[in-house]
């Protein structure tokens, strides 16, 4: 298929914000794409050369792609001194037009685009979806010394090839700003549909895609088979594989000990830390024998040095451990705040906030083992196979746990936990199995206590939608308020409160600074956003901040129906992705 075919159903849906659309769009396509092209087509429809958990860059500065953009050519034969994109004198005219246009519109896609007329492509060969794909993968190979002036001659000599839509797309691709407002479970329904024109087969997709987080493994064979009974087949084998991670557990809420013990019956209780979710794959035989990744899938092996120091004290050849990071102080041996815990979570000077934060993983889960998926064995027997597998260092140990049936032990078990100065409890039914997700009742949190944070029973994880310009003292900041939403089973991000007060003054000063590589220059096809609440600057879907409030009130203003009540700023929550943030189905168990 050339590329040009899949940048105008790029275009189709970026102008579509209905979500059933998209899948229809989405469906329509994944029939028509060559076998060969499956994987590459999904993973640049989520602006990405390969899964999101390998971590893959591109490399390239706005500034380069400034420069390329600035030497596109709209004419047959390059003339060295005259660019003609905007008929300007030279190639440094051309950089500064493009760059005043960049100020003005917010996206150097849509500059190109713009600048470039629809017959101005030359190449008649015009370059299939594989073609451009590879020319994209050389791009991240190109690295060291003069790495960036060899990216920018591959940029002008895939834009020399592409149409107007084409280029704009991938100039998004290669700044990872693609955005097209759809997630990986519409992909997941769109390839039911593709197959059966139902979401019949959606549910074992899932149940696939979980086990292998691999959405272009999940399609390419998924799509190669027109018989029900083999692609059944085929998804049941797509099995837990060390190094490419699971999909998580995450925790339902329940009111208190009695309801969970009634619901759930016997149950594991272990402490709510209040660190990084990680899980760390380990392979003896690998080149890199650990990696880890967070709950939004993110490879963050870099982030934990430490980890590669102990793993001969592992008794297997390869597992999957399920467990949460924590910084600790090595004097007093006293857990930190989450908020130390998360300067981890960067690309440099790595070692050293290593050895001034040293963190300890908590293990409480394993989910592979020497080859063999664990994940539907019970909760109980994987604990049994836990206890013999490391015993207890410097970097792990197994999360301590009790068993039991009874509410009052339970409910002191949580109370003794908050008294530490840990979350409470999390409580897990003794014969589950490993269920990712937020789904079923195998996984839960008790609220809580009241007036812990806020008169609510629980925090919200809001996603910041946009903020308002500053006024007198916040002039500074830049930031005055902003606004957040949750999300609809759409996935969808809907109104629930604009906060401007509870925040110090360096919180306003770091809200201001963790918005600005987010902003964009209009509202989403995602966003619903009353014009009343129509912010000043819009910010892209990726800053998920945990929200404190006394209650959930009706509102005939916020797009979700309710509003929260004197809401505050709790943390950033860096380790949650946007599409991790409460729903407003969830909205009823906080109430």
């Amino acid at each position: 298929m050339l590329f040009t075919q899949l940048a105008h159903y790029l275009e189709e849906l970026e102008a579509t914000s209905s979500r059933l659309e998209m899948m229809y769009q989405l469906a329509k396509l994944f029939v028509q794409l060559p076998v060969v092209e499956i994987k590459p087509a999904c993973y640049l429809l989520q602006g990405q050369l390969l899964p999101p958990y390998e971590s893959l860059e591109f490399g390239v500065s706005v500034k380069t792609l400034i420069k390329a953009i600035a030497r596109v050519k709209v004419s047959s034969e390059r003339v060295e001194k005259a660019p003609d994109l905007f008929g300007l004198a030279s190639f440094s005219e051309a950089e500064a037009e493009v760059t005043k246009k960049y100020k003005q519109i917010g996206d150097l896609g849509t500059v190109l685009a713009g600048a470039r007329p629809a017959a101005s492509i030359f190449n008649q060969n015009q370059p299939t979806i594989s073609q451009v794909y590879q020319r994209l993968f050389k791009l991240t190979d190109e690295k060291g010394a003069g790495s960036q002036d060899r990216k920018l001659q591959l940029l002008v000599s895939l834009f020399d090839d592409l149409d107007a839509v084409s280029a704009k797309f991938v100039v998004r691709i290669v700044l990872a700003k693609l955005r097209l407002g759809f997630s990986t479970m519409t992909m997941i329904d769109a390839l039911s549909w593709a197959m059966t024109q139902s979401k019949a087969e959606a549910s074992l997709l899932e149940d696939a895609y979980q086990r292998q987080s691999d959405i272009g493994v999940i399609a390419e064979v998924y799509l190669a088979s027109a018989d029900a009974e083999k692609r059944q087949q085929v998804l049941g084998n797509l099995e837990v594989v060390v190094g490419t991670p699971l999909v998580p557990a995450l925790c339902q809420r329940l009111n208190s000990a009695e309801e969970i013990i009634a619901k759930m019956g016997t149950v594991i209780a272990e402490p709510k830390y209040d660190g990084l979710r990680i899980q760390i794959h380990v392979d003896k035989n690998a080149e890199q024998k650990v990696k880890t990744f967070t709950r939004n899938l993110e490879n963050t092996t870099h982030m934990f040095p430490e980890l590669a120091t102990i793993i001969d004290e592992i008794n297997c050849t390869t597992c999957i451990l399920d467990a949460e990071g924590i910084g600790y102080d090595r004097e007093t041996g006293a857990l930190l705040p989450f908020q130390e815990t998360i300067t981890r979570k960067r690309k440099h000077d790595v070692a050293e906030t290593a050895a001034a934060i040293p963190i300890r993983c908590y293990i409480f889960d394993l989910l592979s083992v020497d080859g063999e998926s664990l994940i539907r064995q019970s909760l109980q027997l994987r604990k049994a196979r836990l206890a013999n597998l490391f015993k207890a260092n410097e970097v792990i140990e197994q999360t301590p746990f009790i068993i039991t049936s009874d509410p009052k032990e339970l409910h002191s078990f949580h109370e003794a936990k908050l008294a530490e100065g840990l979350e409470g409890a999390v409580i897990k039914q003794l014969d589950s199995e490993y269920q990712s997700g937020r789904k079923g009742w195998s996984w839960v949190k008790i609220k809580e206590t009241e007036g812990a944070r806020g008169k609510l029973k629980d925090t919200l994880d809001c996603v910041v939608m946009g903020y308002y310009v500053g006024r007198g003292k916040r002039t500074a900041f830049g930031v005055g308020a902003f606004l957040v939403g949750v999300l609809n089973d759409q996935q969808q991000l809907k109104t629930i409160a604009k906060i401007g007060t509870g925040l110090s003054d360096d919180q306003f000063r770091e809200l201001r600074t963790r918005c600005q590589p987010l902003e964009i220059s209009e509202s989403l096809s995602e966003y619903e956003v009353p014009k009343a609440l129509v912010p000043d600057v819009w910010v892209g879907p990726g800053l998920v901040v945990e929200i404190a409030a006394d209650e959930l009130t009706r509102s005939p203003v916020h797009s979700a129906g309710v509003a929260l009540r004197f809401p505050r700023l709790v943390k950033f929550r860096d380790d949650k992705d946007w599409t991790a943030a409460t729903t407003i189905e969830e909205l009823e168990g906080i109430r």
